[in-house]
């Protein structure tokens, strides 16, 4: 049996930029999502803190360093600039592979940066 479950998650980062005049999906400074084991393109979750939506979109390899937590197109609607937001990953897996995988968790500061 396959099962989902979380890959990785990029915890409490403030939305930086909402850009709703784009063609869609969440730009992410590369430097969170190298951590987080996630890839440009892949699917991700996000869920807004602030005002309970949940919702689903695409990566954009943000400026390394840059903090940059921006929402493109109609997800831009869902946050405003400093709503904190946790982003998910998942990832299909076999049951028992998935009773010993443990998801990448990462934390950073209030200003989107890796705490090192």
């Amino acid at each position: 049996m396959i099962i989902e479950i979380l890959k990785s998650k990029i915890h409490r980062v403030k939305v930086t930029q909402a850009e709703l005049n784009y063609v869609g999906s969440i730009t992410i400074d590369e430097d969170l999502i190298e951590a987080a084991n996630i890839i440009p393109n892949e699917k991700v979750q996000i869920v807004n803190n602030n005002n309970g939506a949940r919702f689903e979109t695409y990566v954009i390899r943000g400026e390394r360093g840059s903090g940059t937590v921006c929402l493109n197109g109609a997800t831009a609607r869902l946050a405003q600039v400093g709503d904190v937001v946790i982003i998910m990953s998942y990832a299909y897996m076999e049951r028992e592979e998935a009773r010993v995988y443990e998801p990448i968790l990462v934390f950073p500061d209030a200003d989107n940066k890796l705490i090192r």
